[in-house]
């Protein structure tokens, strides 16, 4: 996971993905089946351990800004928390796999579309319009693109304040956006 969150996907050679997990590489074919195969098993096991946090921000725990301030905060943390593994996986890595590759494509449109889902039911039990000028679906599509700029702008190089900054913008525009 470190690695190709570190290089990309393609810029992740199977000799160093063998030789950071301890494992030769025949192991890994029979294990994984292939790079694209161990490349979505550290996808499923990032959404457990690194995703997880992200989603349960978002709660319902507070009131919708509270929470949409701690998704942020959680947001930025993920990207911007360790130096080394700046941006995200899902919307860093898999994001640039996926176009050129439609098993990628596919599993990178279904966690985004998970995201979005789950920003949308927070957005309704929050009593979010369903329908009208921005309904919760068009919202969270909002909300989330604006969650994958901070991850980008992460992966760029900004401070962990510049971004929180920019979080804290964005809950200020979402609550702006129910009219």
């Amino acid at each position: 996971m470190r690695i190709f969150w570190m290089k990309g996907y393609d810029q992740a050679p199977v000799d160093m993905l063998c030789r950071a997990m301890g494992m030769p590489r025949h192991s890994l074919y029979k294990t994984f089946d292939s790079k694209q195969g161990l490349f979505l098993a550290a996808l499923a096991h990032y959404a457990e351990t690194r995703l997880r946090p992200v989603w349960r921000a978002l709660g319902p725990k507070g009131s919708l800004e509270e929470d949409l301030t701690a998704f942020f905060a959680q947001i930025v943390q993920l990207s911007a928390g360790d130096p080394r593994m700046r941006g995200c996986l899902v919307s860093s890595v898999l994001l640039e796999a996926a176009t050129n590759n439609a098993l990628l494509q596919e599993e990178c449109n279904r966690r985004l579309v998970a995201l979005e889902s789950r920003i949308a039911e927070r957005l309704v039990a929050d009593g979010w319009p369903e329908e009208g000028d921005c309904p919760s679906q068009v919202s969270a599509s909002l909300i989330a693109a604006m969650a994958r700029g901070i991850v980008q702008r992460a992966r760029a190089g900004q401070d962990a304040a510049g971004l929180r900054r920019i979080g804290q913008a964005a809950v200020r525009a979402v609550a702006g956006l129910r009219g």
